[in-house]
């Protein structure tokens, strides 16, 4: 029979293992979730500057029309989901 002791032993040693499990995996998905969040944002900068894909090269006219055209998109998407929570939800 294992005594009382022992048992105490083998309780500490699992709450201390298990305690750096959690505290790894808070780590790793804290590390997961801002590369993430870090890669998105990047995106949308990138994407709303117009500088997506493009050489160094690149017409500058080119550019801003590009961000003229997604700015207007997206002022256009809001003013469209504006206008279907007015007519549909309220």
């Amino acid at each position: 029979m294992k005594s009382k002791s022992h048992d105490r032993q083998d309780d500490a040693a699992r709450a201390e293992e298990s305690r750096r499990i959690l505290e790894r995996i808070e780590r790793e998905s804290e590390t997961v979730a801002a590369s993430s969040m870090a890669r998105t944002s990047d995106l949308v900068r990138k994407g709303l500057s117009g500088k997506d894909g493009t050489d160094e090269d690149t017409d500058p006219i080119e550019v801003l029309g590009k961000r003229i055209g997604r700015t207007l998109g997206w002022i256009a998407m809001i003013a469209l989901v504006a206008y279907f929570i007015t007519t549909y939800v309220l």
